[in-house]
């Protein structure tokens, strides 16, 4: 008789997803800040660009609005929820063998 303890397991060091389950809360909360810290840093990157490339005025410009615009851009992206996952519908389809026939009724106006 063979018992668990002579062959065991490898364990796994994270749990199988077996479920269409959303990541957490906190999964979630946690890569939105990570996106908006992201975004962020990208934007003092073309804050210190326009700085630097204050002779080339259009580049200056072109640097300076992205700047300007990313932090919009990162607050609407850190309250933006993942998207759902599209879910197949099953609905019943009628086969025409198997449909039930239609009598004629009689409709009384009263």
């Amino acid at each position: 008789m063979a018992s668990s303890q002579q062959f065991p397991r490898q364990r796994r060091p994270e749990p199988v997803l077996i479920t269409e389950a959303e990541p957490s809360m906190a999964e979630q909360h946690a890569f939105r800040k990570k996106r908006y810290a992201i975004t962020m840093g990208i934007r003092a990157v073309f804050i210190v660009l326009a700085a630097s490339f204050y002779q080339v005025v259009w580049l200056m410009l072109i640097f300076a609005f992205l700047g300007t615009v990313l932090p919009w851009i990162a607050v609407i992206m850190a309250n933006d929820r993942p998207p759902k996952k599209r879910l197949h519908v099953n609905t019943y389809d009628a086969r025409p063998d198997r449909v039930l026939e239609s009598r004629p009724t009689r409709v009384i106006d009263g």
